[in-house]
């Protein structure tokens, strides 16, 4: 009798220690998932990756420039994805491990990641992280400011990447940094970062004769946004645009009746709109002027993604170029 009701007092608590570790397995694949729904990974603990640098890095573009010039020596974690605002991101716990664990840290600067209390070093407060592992991009690029009318402060451009000539420099400061951080492969990593500079050097070099083919009176470029100041400065383009700085009044019966006197005064041939922006306010533009839309989009804050049509930094200049070149060119 003894001997039956212990054999149901173990069976009962063998159930339960399975019912438990059943119970505990499920919680984990839920805290795996949640881990995951950004979309991001780990960097790798694997032996092999022992010897890559672990780089972090603030948004798409610089992400493409970190894994072309550091090659197989660096394993690269973005933290603002494609479709997300640079500006004003909220880092994600995977994002602050990354961060902690990481060995360089690239970001754009410029004000692009909120500036010196902006979200990026409140991040690198919070984690800890050693000053002489986080580089700026751009601290030889001389900034460019907007705003400062109707009572606001000027600000800085940020959007100096979209301009071939910082896209060199920000790559030079890269490919110079990884070289002093990885010096076991510093030869390789020379190599291929003079290689990706000089790509970006010929692309800058054809878009100025380019430009020069385009008639005079047609090297315009109107945007929905400022972006592009940095770019139609070097390249001698004329510029407008709705809005200014990307704020909350974006595309207001205002703005759009001073661009629209604009496009009128100057014959404006065609219009371009951003790839992450509201077309509506354009489409009003050329509704009320009769002047065309680009067909396509013109690329501002980043890259696309993996397999996407521009989801590299070359592609995403290489298709500016043409764009700007072809539509600016055309009989209409």
């Amino acid at each position: 009798m003894n001997y039956m009701k212990n054999l149901v007092k173990w069976l009962g608590l063998s159930l339960l220690a399975v019912f438990m570790l059943a119970a505990c397995g499920n919680d984990n694949d839920k805290n795996s998932a949640a881990n995951k729904s950004d979309g991001k990974d780990d960097f790798d603990k694997t032996a092999e990756a022992d010897d890559k640098l672990k780089v972090v890095t603030s948004f798409t573009i610089i992400a493409d420039m970190a894994r072309e010039i550091g090659g197989e020596y660096v394993e690269v974690y973005n933290l603002v994805p494609t479709g997300t605002d640079p500006h004003e991101y909220e880092p994600l716990p995977n994002d602050i491990k990354a961060a902690t664990d990481a060995d360089v840290l690239f970001y754009n600067g410029l004000n692009l990641e909120g500036g010196e209390h902006g979200w990026f070093f409140k991040m690198m407060d919070s984690v800890g992280q050693k000053d002489e592992n986080i580089f700026s991009l751009t601290e030889k690029v001389e900034p460019k400011y907007i705003g400062g009318e109707e009572g606001r402060d000027e600000e800085i451009n940020p959007h100096a990447f979209i301009d071939p000539a910082v896209g060199v420099k920000m790559a030079e400061a890269m490919r110079d940094v990884l070289i002093e951080k990885h010096p076991t492969n510093s030869e390789d990593i020379k190599k291929l970062g003079d290689e990706y500079v000089q790509r970006i050097k010929d692309l800058d070099t054809e878009f100025e004769e380019r430009i020069s083919t385009v008639p005079e009176e047609n090297r315009v470029l109107v945007t929905s946004e400022r972006a592009f100041q940095y770019l139609n400065d070097h390249y001698g383009l004329k510029e407008a645009f709705i809005w200014e700085i990307d704020t909350e009044e974006n595309g207001s019966p205002k703005q759009i009746k001073e661009l629209v006197h604009y496009i009128q005064e100057h014959k404006v041939p065609v219009l371009f709109v951003e790839s992450n922006v509201d077309t509506r306010p354009m489409e009003t533009v050329s509704k009320e002027t009769g002047v065309p839309i680009a067909e396509k989009p013109i690329y501002s804050d980043e890259i696309g993604n993996p397999g996407d049509e521009i989801d590299t930094y070359v592609k995403y200049l290489n298709y500016n170029m043409n764009l700007i070149h072809d539509e600016l060119s055309k009989e209409r």
